[in-house]
């Protein structure tokens, strides 16, 4: 019997592989990794682990088809609770890859190695499901902890990163890299600064500010100080230009789709700038109705991502209304950077719906007095209510 599992090279999925022999009969287990942007250090240790420790292994080149699934976030301003959602947009993607191997393997199941307490189980088996494909989930079934992972991975001769001293859960992708476990579980807990390697601390930053101009195309980052970019390098860039700033940590108090609620710290210096600049953009360009109903619409569109249901229809159809919104999202903005913040100092539209001439407290362009009219019923009712009632 054949099991395609879901291979990041961590901990939790490598001592799937014997678990996957031992406890469930396989006798064959294939490793899929997929390859979203992850340093090429992890790339390559999962690739030998993979081939090393299972029968047979593929890495699988998605990176283009992730940034244009980033893309669509940031049109969406992507944010859950104040997590810009990574992880959980990357999750569907690896899955259908997953599944394509297991389709080309003729594979009686899909493994994966996460808890029975994390979003990413839900995120990786709506799509496994949909397909049809039995799901094994050792760390669920088995009810595990880290702690014995760690001390089966030894007697098994296993090589991974966690060690009971830093049994840390790390997550990288291009977009974002999260970090959680151990300590870190205990919100009165200060995070070390040795958790973060994408950001300077920002008490060292640099003393000078830094200010980057971006430029959008219907709502698409497509150049960083006016040299244009495909959408994986400017990412990148950017990533390292914020991270030497300090910019893009956060250290929330996050709502699981299971209920509960978990400490979760994460790193995204490019994911802080773009969603900051774009959604300066739309402020300038969008009308307020346009605006007002969007906040909604981008409520749910993040709410779905985040539980993995980007299968569902609504998805389609609330990325059809961003999409449209976005017709007009084109212009650039000019962000300054420094000691961990990235704030919008100037931006500019061919379609801003601003008129400098209108607004100015120096033109007479439009006559003042007729707002007179307006003053009058503005508030009406309100008016009426308090010489009824006080």
């Amino acid at each position: 019997m054949k099991v395609v599992l879901s291979y990041s090279g961590g901990l939790d999925t490598t001592v799937c592989i014997p678990l996957l022999k031992e406890k469930y009969g396989f006798d064959e287990v294939i490793t899929v990794t997929v390859d979203i942007g992850q340093p090429y250090e992890d790339i390559k240790q999962a690739e030998e682990r993979g081939k090393k420790y299972a029968d047979k292994h593929y890495t699988i080149d998605a990176k283009k088809e992730f940034v244009d699934s980033l893309f669509m976030l940031i049109k969406a301003n992507g944010n859950y609770e104040g997590y810009v959602l990574g992880t959980a947009l990357a999750r569907p993607l690896i899955a259908e890859k997953v599944v394509e191997v297991a389709k080309k393997e003729n594979a009686e199941a899909i493994a994966h190695g996460c808890t029975g307490k994390g979003n990413d189980q839900l995120r990786f088996e709506n799509i496994f499901r949909q397909y049809g494909f039995r799901v094994i989930a050792p760390v669920r079934e088995l009810n595990l902890t880290r702690e014995w992972e760690i001390e089966y991975a030894r007697q098994h001769g296993i090589d991974v990163p966690a060690t009971k001293e830093k049994p840390y859960s790390i997550d990288e992708n291009l977009w974002s890299r999260s970090i959680e476990g151990g300590k870190l579980e205990d919100p009165s807990f200060i995070p070390p600064e040795d958790i973060y390697e994408w950001t300077t601390s920002p008490e060292k930053a640099p003393d000078e500010p830094e200010i980057i101009k971006i430029d959008f195309e219907k709502g698409v980052p497509v150049a960083l100080n006016d040299e244009r970019m495909d959408g994986f390098e400017l990412i990148k860039k950017l990533n390292e230009i914020g991270g030497k700033h300090g910019v893009g940590r956060t250290d929330m108090i996050e709502d699981r789709v299971l209920g509960l609620k978990a400490r979760e710290n994460y790193e995204h210096p490019a994911a802080t700038i773009l969603l900051t600049a774009h959604k300066d953009l739309e402020n300038l360009v969008l009308s307020r109705r346009e605006l007002k109903f969007k906040k909604l619409v981008e409520e749910e569109w993040a709410e779905l991502v985040y539980y993995g249901l980007v299968n569902d229809p609504l998805y389609d159809a609330l990325n059809a209304f961003i999409d449209k919104t976005q017709e007009r999202v084109t212009g650039w903005v000019k962000v300054k950077l420094y000691k961990g913040s990235a704030v919008v100092v100037a931006r500019h539209s061919p379609h801003a719906l601003y008129s400098e001439e209108l607004v100015s407290f120096d033109t007479s362009s439009l006559d003042q007095r007729l707002a007179e009219g307006f003053a009058v019923f503005h508030g009406l009712q309100g008016r009426l209510y308090r010489r009824l009632f006080q």
